[in-house]
């Protein structure tokens, strides 16, 4: 490689950004390392201007099995870890209350 190659490789990875977080409700803790994370926006309709709720769910890595259901937690982009997983937990905000 020469040294115009490595400058703008370097341009391409300074470039690239921050990755995207989320924050949402643990759903499903029942996989090995995987929690199920559901996220919920609301958004106006364009045509009738009515809000309206939409619930995605994401498929995030857990390594330490941490999390329970009912906890909010914060995810975050990730490289893809298995076919449905490219999200990571990256923090746990509020534990549920265990009854």
């Amino acid at each position: 490689m020469n040294v115009a190659t490595e400058e703008q490789a370097a341009q391409k990875n300074r470039q690239r950004g921050l990755p995207k977080v989320r924050e949402g409700i643990v759903v499903s803790s029942k996989m090995d390392k995987t929690a199920v994370v559901a996220i919920t926006r609301q958004m106006r309709h364009k045509q009738y201007g009515k809000f309206v709720r939409s619930t995605k769910k994401y498929f995030a890595h857990d390594e330490r099995n941490e999390c329970t259901e009912g906890d909010r937690v914060r995810i975050v982009e990730t490289r893809p870890l298995s076919k449905k997983k490219r999200w990571r937990v990256q923090k746990i905000l509020v534990k549920a209350v265990q009854v």
